[in-house]
């Protein structure tokens, strides 16, 4: 990166959310994609169906249902242990025998397959991260407008976030089927891959040291959209290259998640259209 780029950047030198969070609960709600009773989610593991979370009854169990928990777990699930009076009002078919899984409604990608896409189509990476981004119409039109502008991916953590369920595929009105999106284990060091091959990290923040309209975005970029009133966590605003932040004329500080990344992606695709 040339000197103007890093001098429009402003460094790493900005402050990012801090203080203790408070988790927001993601959206558990029903949808197509549930699984459940015992054959039907181990059938799903064996295929290897991609499932975001699963369920299991609390308390005492029998070894099977042990058993099953921890081969989910292992091939990446998010495993919750729910009373069993939430996993009856989940079910729709009031036999799931102590557990309900919620499968991908798409397969995800890898960090790497991202970058893979940008370099078959002959252009900088242009990835949008989402940090802990736990409303499903967010992550939705977050998908929707990154598939818009010609974003390469989207990269979302396992945890406190929302996934790709009906609710968020229905939200990004069919992004979803074109987008790659990759959830990972840790943001962090989803991150460091993006920056040994090269991406530069810009993270959007209130107090970020530069101004979207005076940040060069042409080049290989990653922006990091922070959650929903809490914005980015510290360990991932210490990861960041540079803190951009969006203009703001009236008396309200902020833009919701899904309306920030939908302005700063817009501004990285008017850039490069004119490159």
């Amino acid at each position: 990166m040339d000197e103007k780029r890093r001098s429009s950047g402003g460094g790493r030198d900005f402050k990012g959310a801090q203080g203790r969070r408070r988790e927001t609960p993601v959206n558990d709600g029903p949808d197509e994609s549930l699984i459940e009773g015992r054959n039907a989610v181990t059938e799903a593991l064996r295929a290897g169906r991609t499932l975001n979370k699963v369920f299991v009854a609390s308390g005492d169990t029998d070894a099977g249902l042990r058993r099953l928990a921890a081969q989910a777990r292992d091939a990446g699930a998010v495993v919750v242990e729910t009373d069993r009076r939430k996993l009856d009002q989940m079910s729709a078919t009031g036999a799931h025998q102590g557990i309900i899984a919620r499968a991908a409604v798409k397969e995800y990608s890898t960090v790497e397959e991202i970058l893979a896409y940008a370099r078959e189509k002959g252009e900088p990476p242009l990835v949008v991260i989402c940090d802990e981004v736990s409303d499903d119409h967010n992550l939705g039109a977050v998908i929707r407008t990154a598939e818009c502008v010609g974003a390469h991916g989207v990269i979302i953590p396992k945890r406190r976030s929302a996934s790709l369920n009906a609710v968020v595929a229905k939200t990004s009105a069919g992004a979803v089927e074109y987008m790659r999106v990759a959830r990972v284990a840790n943001l962090a060091s989803a991150i460091r891959e993006l920056k040994d091959a090269g991406v530069w990290i810009y993270g959007t923040a209130a107090d970020g040291v530069s101004g979207l309209w005076e940040t060069d975005l042409t080049g290989p970029v990653a922006l990091v959209i922070g959650s929903e009133g809490e914005g980015m966590r510290r360990i991932v605003s210490e990861s960041c290259d540079f803190g951009i932040s969006i203009p703001m004329r009236g008396k309200i500080s902020s833009l919701n998640a899904s309306a920030s990344a939908a302005i700063v992606l817009y501004e990285a695709m008017r850039q490069r259209s004119l490159k």
